[in-house]
């Protein structure tokens, strides 16, 4: 094989890679992507884009603060990504079991 380097960094990371089979089944697609992040990250970039050019580094980041202040506190920053009663009732079966 001419990638054994990469082939050995993939057979190194794939249980770390497959951590999140770990957890219940319900969060598998939650865990997995990054998709809030990425949401975030398009809604800064549009807002900062509508600006165009900011006249100093601490504007950007006053704008950037602002938003994610709003996210914060916002239905959009309270709204619940996983159901933790999946995660509740493994540990209820792990101090059972322990």
């Amino acid at each position: 094989m001419k990638l054994k380097e990469a082939a050995k960094k993939i057979e190194d990371g794939v249980e770390e890679t497959l951590t999140y089979a770990d957890f219940p089944s319900e969060h598998w697609t939650r865990i997995r992507t990054n998709n809030v992040i990425e949401r975030l990250n398009r809604e800064i970039r549009r807002r900062t884009r509508v600006v165009g050019c900011f006249p100093d580094g601490n504007s950007a980041l006053m704008l950037v603060c602002a938003r994610l202040r709003h996210v914060a506190c916002t239905q959009w920053g309270n709204k619940m990504y996983m159901n933790m009663k999946h995660l509740e009732a493994v540990l209820d079966d792990a101090a059972i079991a322990g």
